[in-house]
């Protein structure tokens, strides 16, 4: 019998009962019935107990459905998410004529003058000839156009944007950054990496409004997948988005809010003032670069890229500048997260944090390696005795896996999102999306995890089938292996008395599925903090 029966003032305010409930507390994995009060979790237990308990709360009748811990996406861009959702869109764009018509038709939309920005295309898509000016500034004499690829690593402009930039034949192109030239030297129109700033710096701010609005969206949006925490990786600017809308009263999705490490610093005086925020909107992280994007070809490997036998991938920034400021705000107290995608990359930033932790000494830490897709296996160990947090994005392995093996070959795949070797190694991973650049979707990151089959059905067996997980280990790391990598384990992730109410019904049991099924799997109802923020509609 539940202790909590015996307490008499009990104001439960909403029960599941009938439910296949996935606890994540390895003390009590399942159960089938769940009582909240308040914001918080009162009992875990039988339908028969927590009947018992409702009282005039709301009961709902699972009739068989699961229920999970809240999904935290770890990775994300949360304020552009929300604001793509309204801009061109491209990532589906198959042939470089649709990629045109689509940039057409959207500027026929907006005013003339307005930055025509997003996109998400992706040249794979089209058998890989990257994009350029002379395919958009036919169809946009009166808009400035800047639109990015899928990772974030490579954007294209047309003319109007190259002039407003200053960019020309005398450019000069800039550390860890490039300008693509034609034959006769003069840009295309494709810049990558921190080339890219030079049109950046020009663009228009969207303003604190339309900021607002692109919060509101990126909430509604997630809400509908289950997603009930973020950790968004992002900017000043983006903090005080979330502030307004946590002053307000209008968060409905938790947040964990990361900025620029260069300006560790000024987070260090911020949190000393302030300390690291509350249940709702929490910061005290830091964000930084080793290396660029597979895509891109600015991911940074030992060994040069299968298809660019000259070409070994670039450094965004140098491991002193890094280790400096990391050594910095490490010794303040602060979390640091480092996005580094190639083996190269991921070797050297573990050695940048071992040194640090030597230096500073010993505390719990937490750093983590954004992404850590391409990991050479001598590293595969080391995250687990350093102890630093693999902060991987599963639906990137079935994005990629299309295409991977023509950059990269056979042997060094291997090692790409390496979910299996990293849980045997005994490290922390936690799941993501990486939205813009991918869906914020966790049951398909799950569907990818446990299955790897490529977007393509162009393997049914499995991309790298080896990296398989099993659905439980897909949901930690979405659930209490992602509230561990944000300071958050004590209040979430798992659904056990006294714990947040954040938790997600889905329409089957994903453990009790064909695993290709899961990705057919569809939320029905989605809480945070004991307030439904989304239900399917019957």
């Amino acid at each position: 019998m539940l202790r909590q029966l015996a307490i008499a003032s009990m104001a439960v305010s909403f029960v599941i009962v009938n439910a296949r409930v996935w606890t994540g507390d390895p003390r009590r994995p399942w159960a089938d019935a769940i009582a909240i009060e308040g914001d918080r979790i009162a009992a875990v237990g039988s339908s028969a107990e927590i009947r018992k308990l409702a009282g005039t709360a709301r009961v709902i009748d699972a009739k068989g459905a699961m229920v999970v811990p809240g999904f935290i996406d770890s990775h994300v861009h949360f304020v552009e998410g929300g604001a793509r959702l309204s801009s061109v869109q491209l990532r589906d764009a198959r042939t470089p004529e649709e990629f045109t018509a689509r940039i057409k038709a959207f500027a026929a939309t907006v005013p003339a003058g307005t930055w025509i920005l997003g996109g998400d295309w992706d040249h794979q898509n089209w058998g890989g000839a990257l994009p350029t000016r002379a395919w958009i500034d036919s169809v946009t004499p009166q808009h400035p156009v800047f639109v990015t690829r899928l990772d974030g690593h490579m954007s294209v402009g047309n003319s109007l944007a190259m002039r407003a930039a200053g960019i020309s034949r005398a450019t000069a192109d800039v550390p860890g950054g490039e300008i693509v030239r034609d034959a006769a030297g003069e840009p295309t129109g494709l810049l990558k990496d921190n080339a890219t700033d030079a049109v950046w710096r020009v663009i228009p701010p969207r303003g604190e409004a339309l900021d607002d609005r692109a919060l509101d969206a990126a909430m509604a949006y997630v809400a509908a997948q289950g997603v009930t925490g973020v950790h968004n990786m992002g900017t000043w600017e983006e903090l005080a988005t979330f502030e307004r809308a946590a002053r307000a009263g209008r968060l409905r999705t938790r947040i964990y809010a990361a900025v620029p490490l260069d300006s560790w610093e000024r987070l260090g005086a911020y949190v000393k003032e302030r300390g690291f925020g509350d249940q709702w909107l929490r910061w005290g992280g830091l964000k930084s670069f080793v290396d660029g994007s597979l895509g891109s070809h600015t991911a940074a490997f030992l060994e040069p890229f299968t298809d660019a036998p000259a070409d070994r991938g670039l450094f965004v920034t140098s491991n002193e500048e890094r280790y400096a400021a990391i050594k910095g705000a490490d010794a303040l107290g602060l979390q640091l997260m480092v996005h580094a995608i190639g083996d190269r990359a991921i070797r050297e930033q573990l050695d940048v944090f071992a040194r640090v932790a030597q230096e500073n000494g010993t505390r719990d830490r937490r750093f983590r390696i954004e992404h850590a897709q391409h990991i050479a296996p001598a590293d595969l160990p080391r995250f687990a005795a350093l102890g630093v947090i693999a902060s991987m994005q599963p639906y990137h392995a079935i994005d990629d896996g299309r295409w991977a093996e023509k950059v990269i070959g056979p042997e060094r795949a291997k090692g790409t999102y390496a979910f299996k070797s990293l849980l045997d190694a005994g490290a922390h991973v936690a799941f993501g999306s990486d939205w813009f650049v991918a869906p914020p979707t966790p049951l398909e990151g799950i569907y990818a995890a446990v299955t790897r089959r490529t977007l393509d059905d162009a393997n049914p067996g499995g991309w790298v089938p080896e990296q398989r997980i099993t659905v439980e280990q897909a949901l930690r790391a979405y659930t209490t292996g992602a509230a561990y990598s944000g300071f958050a384990e004590g209040d979430r992730g798992v659904l056990r008395s006294g714990m947040l109410a954040d938790l997600v019904m889905i329409d089957r049991d994903l453990t009790r599925v064909p695993p290709e099924t899961i990705r057919d799997a569809k939320v029905l109802l989605t809480m945070v903090g004991g307030t439904v923020v989304f239900e399917a509609k019957p």
